[in-house]
């Protein structure tokens, strides 16, 4: 079996859920989801095309359970598609009640990123080397 190369590999951030970033219903505010899953697709793409990318869409994001302030927060993503000048991103946000074992799957959605050159226009993304989200 090929290893993944890293930069291909599915990355997970983690984050606290404090106050700060709740409604007033103590779970965390829809935006604060979307940011905490953008970051982690920004972060997926910018390690896949070693360049300046962008946010250019946001795709089937659905909210599943709530968020609860205290609990940590995983977020998956994913590599699952490379275009030309694009990549797709799939996440998937975790919850953890850390005082005890509880998961929950909160939300997911996809992420289309643009890689830029300097002067900001797109630019081309290098083919990928190995299967990328399980497909050749």
């Amino acid at each position: 079996m090929n290893a993944t190369h890293p930069t291909e590999a599915p990355l997970s951030v983690y984050e606290m859920v404090f106050p700060d970033k709740t409604n007033h219903y103590s779970t965390l505010f829809g935006g604060q989801v979307m940011q905490l899953m953008d970051k982690a697709a920004f972060i997926v793409a910018t390690r896949r095309a070693r360049r300046h990318v962008v946010t250019v869409a946001s795709d089937n994001v659905s909210f599943k359970a709530p968020v609860k302030v205290g609990h940590l927060v995983e977020v998956r993503a994913t590599l699952t598609k490379v275009g030309r000048t694009s990549m797709q991103v799939f996440t998937e946000l975790f919850s953890e009640d850390t005082l005890s074992e509880d998961r929950t799957l909160c939300a997911s959605g996809s992420f289309t990123l643009v890689a830029l050159n300097h002067g900001g226009k797109p630019v081309a993304v290098s083919p990928a080397t190995t299967a990328v989200g399980g497909q050749a």
